[in-house]
């Protein structure tokens, strides 16, 4: 495991879909605030240098101040304020890390069942490759539909991934990604993309189908049902 790697936390979410006023990175899972879960897997992770935490800028004092705090995380040493697209918040991130980092390690906030194996895993091969993700093949069948719902095609699923988080990269390489991806106005959903423009191979460590994002009521359901199962209890 190579030593100085931080990791970014997105956690912008504002709650829109989970039909709450409370943003989703703040609402309780198995008592807790879904944030927590990740930050406290990262704690743990011996290759973890730095956790750095990105929330929107109206929601850093409640952060720091009421969100965090009790938990005593020990490798926390900021949080940031984010943009207005997830690269954007990745960016800030990244830029405000230990300069002897030498890998970003980005993961998802409201992705709460991932493992400090597969946090070691995907950082070794970032190590690697000089870029990594975790991700699951598919397994469902995959149709093409056009705009008025009907199928156009079905397609095949051979060789199809679904990317998760975390994703791991050479903190140059990526701050290389975000650099060109601003001066081409590139729009990413995942900072492998990003990599991905840049003509870098990126390396797939397989990951779990516990590691769901929670972004819909159904999902928070879902993922008290993996809680209680990892903790041997009975779902209510």
């Amino acid at each position: 495991m190579v030593s100085g790697v931080t990791a970014v936390v997105p956690a912008g979410g504002r709650g829109v879909r989970m039909g709450s006023d409370v943003p989703k990175q703040f609402l309780s899972l198995g008592g807790i605030p879904l944030l927590i879960h990740a930050l406290r897997v990262f704690d743990a992770a011996t290759g973890i240098s730095e956790i750095i935490v990105v929330v929107p800028e109206e929601d850093r004092d409640h952060c720091r101040h009421e969100v965090l705090p009790p938990y005593h995380l020990k490798k926390l040493t900021q949080v940031v304020g984010g943009g207005p697209r997830r690269q954007d918040s990745v960016y800030n991130g990244f830029r405000a890390a230990d300069p002897h980092s030498s890998i970003i390690l980005v993961h998802d906030a409201v992705r709460p069942f991932l493992t400090v194996s597969l946090v070691n895993s995907v950082v070794e091969s970032a190590e690697k490759h000089g870029a990594a993700i975790v991700a699951i093949p598919m397994r469902d069948t995959v149709k093409r539909v056009t705009s008025n719902q009907i199928i156009e095609k079905t397609l095949d699923r051979e060789g199809l991934w679904l990317a998760q988080t975390p994703q791991a990269f050479r903190k140059a390489l990526l701050e290389e990604a975000h650099h060109r991806g601003q001066s081409t106005g590139c729009e990413a959903t995942d900072d492998a993309f990003l990599v991905e423009q840049l003509g870098h191979p990126v390396a797939i460590v397989t990951g779990s189908s516990d590691n769901i994002k929670i972004t819909r009521p159904e999902d928070l359901l879902m993922g008290e049902a993996i809680l209680n199962a990892k903790m041997g209890r009975s779902c209510p």
